[in-house]
Formats: structure tokens, C-alpha cells, sequence
């Protein structure tokens, strides 16, 4: 009989990121054990620093980097910039200097190679749209190839590829965490705004909202196509939740919500369970 291998998967989500921190912290308090972390998108940053320090002290260390984290500080919007990315036809409304000052401010290490637990981290092959996954390298360029939402961000070039979100390819990487080896698989989502009375307005804040839609809809896909190859175990979303992926306002009722019905989750029997949680199916909150 095969040992058990667990992979914590975690998806994308832009500022619904914070909701994996609150789940992190009560999956460790319930003394849950990971051997492989692999994520996407804002779930790569997440995942990197989890990878790099796996244990409450390290949390509590990611909880107070989202709470001091502002929309500015990813994401700089200056209608002179944009105006001259389009003039000068770059492809991208924002440069990556934002983010990367923060990828090199925050995380431990400077290596994937270099955590504590085997990290890897999923993006999109430009040119192809294959999911190249990135397990050895520069952390700072992996995440800025993970988050680099198309048309928002510049790709980024590692080797002889040009990367882009791995959202494009692949936000909930079941998938990739199947063909790493592992044979039960806890996914850690961010959820999406169900709640929301409209989608966001502006076009980064739409491209983030449509993004997190496909990656909501991959991992229903996933869960029941990779669910003959792994125990594939879902921690339940938020819901209602009436928040959207581009609104940094929130943290701290992200944080401790998420911490809380997760605690919950587990006591329930979430980490026997498997199958897609209801929360997780295409649905809407009436306003009443």
C-alpha cells in the first residue's frame, strides 16, 4: 500500500486571497499535514510563503502582510501610464514594478527550491496555452509569470518561454498536483463574489472578476475529472459573500470568517468528504 501524499492546492482570486490565509491557519490548528504545495495567481503567493514557513508562526506572518496590503499596491492604476501603454501599444495597462517590489519585500526565500516544503507554481504558456509549471528558478519571476493577468500585466520571460496568469491555463491546479504524485488533494479556494449586486466596474477589476469566474468553474471541472486519481477534498468557499476580488477593504472579515468556517469544516468531516462543495456551483443571493 502507497503512502499518502497530500498536495495543498490553491487557486486564484486577487484580494479573495486573504480568505486562504484564515483557511491556512485553522488547517494548522487542526494539525493537518502537507507534503507538496502547488499554486496559481495570487494562490502562488500565497503558497510560496506557506511553502517557505509551514507553520502558525508563518501564517500568522502572511495574515499581517494582507492586512497591511492596498489595491495601489498591486495594482498602481495611473490613467497617464495606461493611456501611454496603449499609445505605445506594450500590451499591458500596468508594469510589474509594483508587484515585484512587494514579491522582494515579503518572501523568505529568493529559490523556489529553497522552502521548506516542495514548492510549485503553475502559469500559462503564452504562445501555446499549456500550463508550464515552474518548481526550481527565481520565486519573484515565477510569481510575476503566475499573476500576470493578460492585458493588465507585462509576461514574463523565463528560458525560452514567455509566461503568463496560470489562470489562463489552469487557476485550481488539480491537475498539476495529480501528475506531481500526490494521492489526496486539499484545495484551498478562494471562493467568488456570489453575493455581489454587480460586477465590478473598470477593466482591471472585470478582468479579475472573469477570471476568478473561470477558476471557479475549472475546479468544479477538476474536481470531477481528477476525482478518480486522488482523494480531492474542498475547503468550502464563503457564502454569501459579497465582496469582489479587486476590493482590498475587507482583510480582516476575510481573515477571521475564513478561519472560523473552516474550523468548522473540518469538525464536520470536510477532510473525510469529497465531491464539488454547493457553494462552489454557479449561483447568486437575492438582494432581499
Amino acid at each position: 500500500m502507497h503512502p499518502t501524499r497530500t498536495a495543498l492546492v490553491l487557486a486564484g482570486g486577487g484580494s479573495l486571497g486573504a480568505v486562504q490565509v484564515g483557511m491556512l491557519r485553522a488547517l494548522l490548528e487542526k494539525h493537518v499535514v502537507f507534503d507538496l504545495v502547488v499554486g496559481a495567481s495570487v494562490g502562488a503567493l500565497n503558497g510560496a510563503y506557506f511553502a517557505a514557513r509551514p507553520n502558525a508562526r508563518g501564517v500568522a506572518e502572511l495574515a499581517d502582510f494582507w492586512r497591511g496590503l492596498h489595491k495601489a499596491d498591486v495594482f498602481p492604476f495611473s490613467f497617464i501610464d495606461a493611456l501611454s501603454s496603449l499609445l505605445k501599444r506594450r500590451g499591458c495597462l500596468l508594469p510589474s514594478s509594483a508587484l515585484a517590489s512587494l514579491v522582494r519585500r515579503v518572501l523568505p526565500v529568493t529559490r523556489i527550491e529553497d522552502t521548506e516544503l516542495p514548492l510549485h507554481i503553475v502559469t500559462t504558456n503564452l504562445l501555446t496555452g499549456a500550463e508550464e509549471l515552474l518548481s526550481s528558478g527565481s520565486v519573484e519571476q515565477a510569481l510575476l509569470a503566475s499573476a500576470a493577468i493578460p492585458l493588465v500585466f507585462p509576461w514574463v520571460q523565463i528560458g525560452d518561454k514567455l509566461l503568463v496568469d496560470g489562470g489562463v491555463a489552469s487557476n485550481t491546479p488539480i491537475a498539476a498536483a495529480v501528475s506531481l504524485g500526490a494521492t489526496r488533494v486539499i484545495v484551498v479556494p478562494t471562493g467568488f463574489g456570489c453575493a455581489c449586486p454587480r460586477p465590478p466596474s473598470g477593466l482591471i477589476a472585470l478582468a479579475l472578476h472573469t477570471l476568478n469566474l473561470m477558476s471557479m468553474r475549472q475546479l468544479v471541472r477538476d474536481i470531477e475529472l481528477y476525482s478518480s486519481q486522488a482523494a480531492i477534498h474542498v475547503v468550502a468557499p464563503l457564502c454569501p459573500l459579497g465582496i469582489s476580488v479587486f476590493d482590498f477593504s475587507q482583510t480582516e472579515q476575510l481573515l477571521q470568517r475564513a478561519h472560523q468556517q473552516t474550523l468548522t469544516w473540518v469538525e464536520e468531516g470536510g477532510l473525510i468528504r469529497t465531491g464539488v462543495p454547493g457553494a462552489l456551483q454557479a449561483h447568486t443571493h437575492s438582494a432581499g
